[in-house]
């Protein structure tokens, strides 16, 4: 199962384009709500998500993705069992996806040292050990970074090469007419 978490303050685009590539790939992705199941977005956009992060159990992680935005970022950071489904993808070596604020979470619990990667401007000196390129999507190893709304397409594209590779990739490009 692909997680992606939802927590009150979450930017929209960067949660919502990767769930639509993620799906119209006929992958199993669903939200899940670090709180109630109606969460708000920055940009006071309401989305229901498909579960509560009680029902989430490490195990079943294929991928998980952690949208930014604030205090949407903070508040997936402050939560317990996010910190547990991100130490689980660690140990185990399971894709962990962060795009904007967030991959400062990553930074923080030092999972990004010695590795590439990128994030918001601003956000740079919270990616502890990281070389931080800038560049709109960076993989290194089991994580994906990248540095926000704006490269949330090319985010979703690396996101669906990492679970079904470049040509499904290219596929869906060409499907959405993507320039």
């Amino acid at each position: 199962m692909i997680y992606l978490f939802l927590a009150n303050g979450f930017e929209e685009v960067e949660a919502l384009t990767p769930l639509d590539y993620l799906r119209r790939c006929e992958l199993p992705v669903k939200t899940v709500a670090v709180g109630n199941r109606l969460v708000t977005g920055s940009h006071k956009i309401t989305v229901m998500a498909d579960l509560l992060i009680s029902e989430v159990r490490p195990e079943d992680a294929q991928m998980i993705i952690l949208p930014g935005g604030m205090p949407g970022t903070l508040n997936l950071e402050q939560s317990a069992k996010v910190q547990e489904m991100i130490d689980y993808c660690a140990e185990n070596g399971r894709w962990i996806a962060a795009i904007c604020a967030a991959p400062s979470i990553l930074g923080h619990k030092g999972l990004l040292n010695g590795k590439r990667a990128t994030c918001y401007v601003g956000f740079e000196d919270q990616l502890e050990g990281a070389q931080y390129t800038g560049a709109p999507v960076e993989a290194d190893g089991n994580i994906i970074t990248s540095r926000g709304a704006g490269t949330a397409n090319q985010f979703a594209f690396r996101l669906v090469e990492a679970l079904c590779g470049a040509q499904r990739a290219e596929t869906l490009k060409a499907g959405i007419l993507w320039e």
